[in-house]
């Protein structure tokens, strides 16, 4: 998508349209689009499918990019978060389609809870009995993708701040994230020389009462999300996940929607 916002025309897009779309030098590129998407949906379920779902049906559909914030690929520990939401509290979401397996989801699952207090995995109906198995006596929900393409919580998160791990906070947060937050809690950054200034800064943040810096961490990666809202309103379902995290401009929305409408 950035190749065709950046040059107009791309290579793999034109070869997957002639793959799985009959006739398309009659419909325009939104058309193309939205009828390979039906085919993921119907035939092949994958990661992308299932984080745009849950985008469309959360962010957008219980809540609003104006109050709550997503992120994606977010690392924590030696995991990366697939999907968080975050409002009032943070919500971890981990993928497992109906191609994966359940290998590493034991240690992905505790590195998350060093970070956040809610995991829900998100999985297909085939996993369900598994999932249960697994889960059963954890806090960990679960949430089932349906064929249909709806979701459906089948035991919901229950907090959990037992294993909470302020390295391991101060590690996701960026420079200025964490300068912020001791700039507003102490009031002073630490005076110490560059090579020892992360270290002073870490140290710092750790001086604080757990749940005061997970409260101080979730608020500082909930302004992470940056996008044009009143543009994204019109950006069709098929791309909303894809677009909410591309950090489009103003001009490059027209673009856009130049390309969907040949």
């Amino acid at each position: 998508m950035k190749q065709i916002i950046d040059d107009g025309e791309c290579q793999t897009y034109n070869a997957a349209i002639r793959r799985y779309v009959e006739d398309y030098s009659d419909r325009t590129n939104g058309e193309c689009i939205s009828e390979i998407y039906q085919y993921l949906k119907r035939n092949y379920q994958n990661e992308y499918y299932y984080k745009n779902t849950l985008l469309n049906k959360l962010l957008l559909g219980v809540h609003s990019p104006k109050t709550t914030t997503a992120l994606t690929e977010v690392p924590v520990g030696n995991s990366k978060a697939d999907f968080i939401l975050i409002n009032g509290k943070a919500v971890v979401y981990e993928i497992k389609t109906a191609l994966d397996n359940f290998e590493r989801l034991d240690g992905q699952l505790s590195d998350y809870y060093k970070a956040f207090s809610r995991v829900v995995l998100v999985t297909s109906e085939n996993n369900l009995e598994e999932a249960q198995k697994r889960l059963d006596d954890t806090p960990v929900g679960i949430c089932i993708l349906t064929s249909r393409g709806t979701l459906s919580m089948r035991k919901e998160p229950v907090e959990y701040t037992g294993e909470l791990d302020k390295s391991i906070m101060f590690k996701i947060l960026r420079k200025e994230e964490y300068e912020h937050i001791l700039q507003d809690y102490f009031g002073e950054l630490p005076q110490v020389s560059q090579f020892e200034y992360f270290r002073a800064c870490k140290a710092k943040f750790e001086s604080i009462q757990v749940d005061e810096a997970y409260t101080l961490f979730i608020k500082e990666i909930k302004k992470r999300s940056k996008i044009e809202i009143e543009f994204y309103k019109h950006v069709p379902y098929e791309l909303k996940f894809l677009i909410y995290f591309s950090e489009l401009k103003k001009r490059d929305y027209t673009k856009l929607y130049n390309f969907l409408n040949a």
